[in-house]
């Protein structure tokens, strides 16, 4: 794949401002008291958000993979 340098840049640096942001992010919504119910079942907050996260470090990783790829 032929694509400008700058271009493979952006789609790097998109690549790790996601997986640096979206750990940090799963931190704060597994100590939110709203994903656990009171018996300490994971509540649909926790799964719609665990979903999110999943979904967007799998993007984020095929964007990296992507823009590595197109520097060569």
């Amino acid at each position: 794949m032929d694509i400008p340098v700058g271009w493979s840049v952006v789609l790097i640096v998109t690549a790790l401002w996601n997986l640096l942001i979206w750990p940090r992010f799963w931190q704060r919504i597994v100590a939110d008291p709203r994903s656990r119910d009171a018996d300490g079942r994971a509540t649909t907050f926790l799964t719609v958000h665990s979903v999110l996260i999943g979904v967007s470090l799998a993007l984020a990783l095929a964007v990296g993979v992507l823009g590595v790829l197109t520097l060569f």
